[in-house]
């Protein structure tokens, strides 16, 4: 029979009661290996996700820039702007104009008889005009501008242009669809002159196409 079961003072001397199992350390054990395994599955993710990437197939290239017309240079420079057009043909409506000449300086037009002479000078625009309609179309001095380097604009001449030769006066002629001819537009400027441009026209309404002359 155990003596200290009624006993009211307690167990008896010499019976000491075993002291109790401290869990401190084990706790702070088990703490730490959680962290440890979380920080291990951390790392594992990572090199699957870096894994994942590396595997994954590169994006498409990108297409290749257009290349541009044949009209235009490709190597990145500038597209040098043209300053005389002489021998060029242009388009406006349903005429296409190609300036073949330019002749300056002249003081009369006409014959020893009879003749206009100029309040500065003559200047002679020699023009090839094409139809290139389907209609017969009439080309006519009028909206023919001329450009001088200042920037003023001169009109053609109808009246000198009567006292010259017959390629003038074709300009009078219906063209037919295809046919081209051959004619000058005159122009009375101050002498001194330096030409920029020719301004021409399918009519008094069309937009018109500048013939650069190389402020001649």
């Amino acid at each position: 029979m155990n003596p200290n079961r009624h006993s009211p003072y307690g167990p008896m001397p010499g019976f000491a009661v075993p002291p109790q199992r401290k869990r401190g350390k084990g706790c702070l054990y088990t703490f730490i290996g959680g962290i440890a395994g979380l920080f291990l599955m951390g790392s594992c993710v990572a090199v699957v996700a870096s894994t994942s990437d590396s595997s994954s197939p590169d994006p498409a290239p990108k297409p290749a820039a257009e290349t541009k017309g044949e009209g235009e240079r490709t190597s990145g420079k500038a597209t040098r702007k043209v300053t005389n057009g002489v021998g060029r043909q242009y388009r406006d409506g349903k005429f296409a104009f190609t300036v073949t000449k330019v002749k300056k300086g002249v003081k009369k037009v006409g014959d020893q008889y009879v003749g206009d002479t100029a309040q500065g000078q003559f200047v002679f625009i020699y023009v090839n005009v094409k139809n290139i309609g389907d209609k017969a179309r009439t080309f006519t001095f009028h909206n023919q501008t001329l450009i001088d380097s200042k920037g003023r604009k001169f009109e053609a001449d109808p009246e000198a242009s009567l006292w010259t030769d017959q390629d003038s006066k074709s300009f009078l002629q219906q063209i037919n669809p295809g046919n081209s001819v051959k004619g000058k537009l005159i122009y009375d400027v101050p002498r001194g002159t330096r030409l920029k441009a020719v301004e021409l026209h399918d009519s008094m309404w069309s937009g018109g196409v500048t013939v650069p002359l190389g402020n001649r």
